[in-house]
């Protein structure tokens, strides 16, 4: 069984740059304040899909490496 999130993460899309697009994983304290930059891209993608594509896929990799080990 897959346990609850005790600091959510929020995956977050921005255009610094006209037609530059980055994402960042923002993780939050217990009572989903204060967010820290988690991860963040290391290069910006040339649209809001890539950047949310890429930023998807570092989520689900977070949650796989916090998730307990054999559990499922």
């Amino acid at each position: 069984m897959l346990q609850p999130m005790t600091h959510p993460i929020e995956l977050t899309i921005a255009e610094p740059l006209p037609g530059a697009f980055v994402w960042q994983l923002l993780e939050t304290d217990d009572a989903g304040a204060h967010p820290r930059v988690l991860r963040k891209a290391f290069d910006a993608a040339e649209s809001y899909e890539l950047a949310l594509s890429a930023g998807q896929r570092a989520l689900q990799s977070e949650i796989r490496h916090r998730a307990p080990a054999g559990g499922g």
